[in-house]
């Protein structure tokens, strides 16, 4: 009789892709019963690993302060129930900012997570290393710190054009053609045109004064832009290549790689180098402000708050939460920074690893509803009238001219709530404030998008 796919599982093989090739051999050298066993022995397949039968315990620092908060924060318990049945996971916590980011038992925002060697891509998404940097610019007026920034720094889709490039470290070149996950021209490309760029969404660059000393501060808050995405791509697809053989039951965007694999290896290494990149483009956005007003900086400090820190055999994934404890950090500059919104103050803290934050605080101030139902909601008002009554008093700038209200204060659970909280379940402490002057964010980049009016010069 013909040997076919299903006596390789009645054997106990899995269906794969290398079933086909494996049922000719046998078929065409005509095997025995010791020789298909000792033939097979090759595509030996690893056990099935099962999902928790009951969630991993997670400590919730998050309440929800008044009734438009309660379904924000009951989404956020329920994802956090479901992604803590995820193999790999041994504990959690969430912060008071968090925020759900799609379908139950995906990593919400304001999540931090405990994997033993394992990577999960999909618990940092696509923007790898979002960071925040700070430079003290001393006793300058923070106009010109703001006009200097608004005339060097990038917002929007895309590179920067061609002329008006900043340069990536060869240093850095080289590591990314020696990494397997980042060896790739358009990959390389990209890194390359997105140097000194700062997308859109959420990402900003603010002025203030600190209010301990009253020196000017830029803040910058951005990630790793196209490099980082294309990494993400790439890592969720050897993910889920290895989900399929060792955790079918395991959500798609809960895939892993386990770090003692090549794969998982050349991973961690490619974080690294996208993280390095990300803070070479912080770096080359302040020193182009310092050098357009010939000053010096005072002081500088970064972190980022989503990605992933390794202690031992343990992966911290942090997605949207500030690293406090010094093990995460290889490259100490300072105490953290938690930015609230545009017209609040950035957050200088400190603090230590307890029994409540797993050695993380709060990367910022959250959402309750998304963009949609923000906008939605204030559908009575013009947009000229939001924006005057939620930013009086600063300099608010948008890169493309257009107001985005989805990024306006209101858009943005109530900081005040979110400090409280932080006192409340000693997640950190808070050592300085960046008082507001002004911020620069990239504004409603779909609304004259160049794509749009083609279609418009189209249909005329």
């Amino acid at each position: 009789m013909e040997f076919n796919g299903n006596h390789l599982i009645e054997l106990g093989y899995r269906p794969a892709k290398w079933f086909k090739d494996a049922i000719t051999h046998i078929n065409e050298n005509n095997l025995d019963e010791v020789q298909i066993t000792e033939y097979l022995d090759q595509f030996k397949q690893p056990d099935i690993i099962p999902l928790h039968e009951t969630a991993k315990d997670f400590i919730i620092n998050i309440r929800a302060e008044h009734e438009a908060e309660s379904d924000n924060v009951e989404k956020v318990i329920d994802t956090m129930k479901v992604l803590m049945k995820t193999p790999t996971l041994i504990k959690g916590a969430i912060m008071p900012d968090a925020c759900p980011t799609g379908p139950a038992g995906q990593i919400p925002v304001g999540g931090v997570v405990v994997a033993k060697n394992a990577i999960h891509p999909g618990f940092h998404s696509a923007d790898i290393c979002c960071s925040v940097m700070l430079t003290d610019f001393g006793d300058a007026d923070p106009k010109e710190v703001l006009d200097a920034a608004h005339s060097v720094t990038h917002f929007g889709y895309g590179g920067r054009p061609r002329g008006e490039q900043m340069p990536v470290s060869k240093e850095l070149i080289d590591a990314f053609k020696g990494n397997y996950f980042l060896n790739d021209e358009r990959l390389i490309s990209i890194a390359r045109d997105h140097m000194g760029t700062q997308g859109d969404g959420n990402h900003f660059l603010f002025v203030g004064k600190s209010k301990n000393t009253g020196n000017t501060m830029l803040v910058t808050h951005h990630g790793s832009r196209a490099p980082g995405a294309a990494l993400y791509d790439k890592g969720m697809k050897v993910a889920n290549r290895f989900r399929k053989d060792i955790s079918p039951e395991t959500l798609r965007e809960n895939a892993w790689i386990p770090f003692d694999t090549e794969e998982g290896q050349a991973y961690w290494e490619a974080l690294q180098l996208i993280r390095t990149w990300t803070k070479e483009n912080h770096t080359n956005i302040h020193d182009a402000v310092l050098n357009k007003l010939g000053a010096e900086k005072k002081d500088r400090y970064w972190n980022e708050h989503n990605f992933v820190f390794k202690d031992g055999d343990l992966f911290y994934h942090a997605k949207g939460a500030t690293p406090l404890d010094d093990k995460f950090m290889p490259d100490i500059t300072g105490p953290r920074l938690i930015p609230l919104n545009m017209s609040e103050p950035v957050l200088i803290v400190q603090g230590k690893t307890n029994d409540r934050n797993l050695g993380f605080a709060p990367h910022g101030a959250g959402r309750n509803f998304s963009r949609t139902q923000h906008k939605r909601s204030l559908a009575h008002k013009t947009v000229e009238e939001i924006f005057n009554e939620e930013t009086k008093g600063l300099d608010i700038r948008f890169f493309s001219k257009e107001i985005d209200i989805s990024e306006l204060p209101s858009a943005y659970k109530s900081a005040k709530n979110v400090r409280a909280q932080i006192e409340e379940y000693g997640l950190c402490e808070v050592l300085d404030e960046v008082m507001p002057y002004g911020c620069i964010m990239a504004g409603d980049v779909e609304k004259n998008a160049p794509w749009k009016n083609k279609k418009k010069y189209r249909k005329a």
